[in-house]
Parts: structure tokens; sequence; C-alpha cells
């Protein structure tokens, strides 16, 4: 049987139709499609969006499956153990998306506290009346304090960036142990959240969704932070309380909220639209064209090799 790559969607650069011709049969259908759905049944390979939650039925119904490739670093929309058990690869994109997932979450943190979305509306509207001293004044940033959950790659590269506007960065990760992390400015503690959630101007979130993280900012933890703080989310959504969030922000405890992933996405809480205070992207972390194309190539390479292994 000649190999079948089944794909949710195209991919930016020509890695995918490259790889099509190294590995014939090749299927672009959209998820859950009735093409999508009668393919799997002769597809050796799959390639996936994080917005595609792939089940354990979806692998019953792909006898002949030996890889799923997936356009993200993450992979909780996948049944690991459920693969790992029958032997399909998995191959995910992890670090060319670094810098542009940390511009991202830099972008989200300066158009809160420099409240951007606000004064373009206002120029927009027709009705701005020039400076004033009192004109939209939103929190400096410099000299406070930046607490950064997660200490892997895009976690290093956004601290790099907070400590460059003057801020000092805070790490937690999941593992526990304390110590310093090293993040190319300069070195910076390892705390339990207990400690570092009190003294957090700005909350960033960088760690993976996982059993571990999943509400692990629960309302009790959100009410730590300091009046006013900020928070930002570049990671996953279900990691803190969006509830206890948009209730914080009602009441103006939080200071402001940016997010470029949301809980159940793409479908958001609609509570969001109205919420004081917040910035909301769709999914922009790593929207760059250098670094689509550096995803589709790994992954595509990735595919390649599993597929060459297997066969």
């Amino acid at each position: 049987m000649s190999t079948r790559i089944l794909s949710t969607s195209p991919l930016v650069g020509p890695a995918l139709s490259e790889l099509a011709t190294r590995f014939p049969d090749l299927l672009l259908a959209p998820f859950r499609s009735p093409a999508w759905n009668s393919a799997l049944a002769e597809a050796e390979a799959l390639v996936v969006v994080l917005s595609n939650p792939i089940t354990e039925a979806d692998l019953t119904a792909a006898p002949h499956l030996k890889v799923i490739g997936t356009l993200s670093v993450g992979v909780n929309h996948l049944p690991v153990a459920a693969c790992q058990a029958r032997g399909i690869a998995i191959v995910s994109t992890p670090g060319v998306l670094t810098d542009a997932t940390a511009d991202i979450a830099l972008t989200l943190l300066l158009a809160l506290t420099r409240r951007v979305a606000e004064g373009e509306a206002l120029v927009r509207s027709g009705q701005w009346q020039g400076w004033a001293p009192d004109q939209l004044l939103g929190p400096a940033l410099a000299g406070k304090a930046c607490g950064i959950l997660g200490s892997g790659p895009i976690g290093l590269a956004f601290a790099h960036r907070v400590w460059a506007l003057g801020m000092t960065p805070l790490f937690w990760d999941r593992d526990g142990s304390g110590g310093t992390v090293y993040f190319g400015g300069g070195q910076a503690p390892r705390l339990p959240l207990a400690e570092l959630l009190p003294r957090s101007a700005v909350l960033s979130l960088h760690c993976p969704l996982t059993e571990q993280t999943r509400g692990l900012l629960d309302r009790a933890h959100l009410e730590q932070l300091p009046a006013g703080a900020v928070l930002i989310n570049t990671a996953r959504g279900g990691i803190f309380d969006e509830h206890a969030a948009m209730d914080l922000l009602d009441s103006g405890r939080l200071g402001g909220v940016g997010l470029d992933v949301y809980e159940g996405e793409p479908k958001l809480n609609p509570r969001w639209l109205q919420a004081p205070r917040t910035v909301l992207l769709p999914h922009l972390g790593s929207a760059t064209v250098e670094t689509r194309e550096a995803m589709a190539q790994m992954l595509c390479d990735g595919l390649a090799k599993a597929l060459t292994t297997c066969r």
C-alpha cells in the first residue's frame, strides 16, 4: 500500500508538497469532514493543528496509522498514551516558535499597560481633542517584578524581553526545584507560587497544559496577585480559571488580562468580549511567515523520518 498522508489543512511554504513527492497520495481534507473520516481507514500519517483534537476512536478508525504530526509545540490535543501503546509516533514543532511567541506575549503586555487599543479607538473615532495630562494613563513596568510560569525556551525568551524593559523576572516551573534560572540577561530565582504570586505585578504563562497545570491558577491563587496586576497567557487555555479572572477584572482587582489562547478555543466565553481592560488575540503566537515555514519544515522532516523508519 502506498503511503497516504492525511492533512487537515495546507501548511505555509513548500514542505508539505515536497513531502508528498516522496510519499504519494497526500489528501487535504477539513477535520471531521466526510472525506477526512473516510480517509482514516488508509492513512499512515496525519497532519493536524492544535484545534484538531484526535481521539482514541480516530486511532481505531486508522489501523495503518504510523505517525501523527501536529503543527504545535503542545500535544495536549492528542491521545499520547494511546499512541505510545500502539507504537504511533508523534511529531511536534518545538523550538522554532520561541521568539515569535515571546514577542506576542510582550505585545500583549505593552498593549495592555500603554492602553494601545483604547488609544487607537479614540483616534479613529474622530473625537480625540489632543494631548491631555491624564489621558489614558497606564502603569509603568520598569522596577517591577514579572512572574513567569515555565522556564522553558519561551519563558526564558520572554524574561529576557521584560528584563530589557527594566523588570525583574521571577520563575516558577513544574518540577518544583528551587535555585536560579539563567535567562540570557542574568539570573532569576525559581520560587514556589506562594512566594511568586504576591510579588508579580505581571504574571505571564509559558507552561504546557498538562494534568499538573490544568486549573493551576484557581481563584485563590489569582487573588494572591497584587492589586492591579496584569495577567498574560500565550501558552494554553485551561491553566487559569477564566471565570475568576473575569470577576477580578470586573471588581478592579486585576489590572488587565491579555490573551492569545482560550479554554475551548476557537469558542470562547462570551464574557471576554465585554470584559474591561483586556486585549484579545486570535492565537497569533507563531504567526510570522518565517516561523510557520520553519514549523512546517520541522513537521514534514519528522514525518518523513517516521514513515521511512516504519516502512
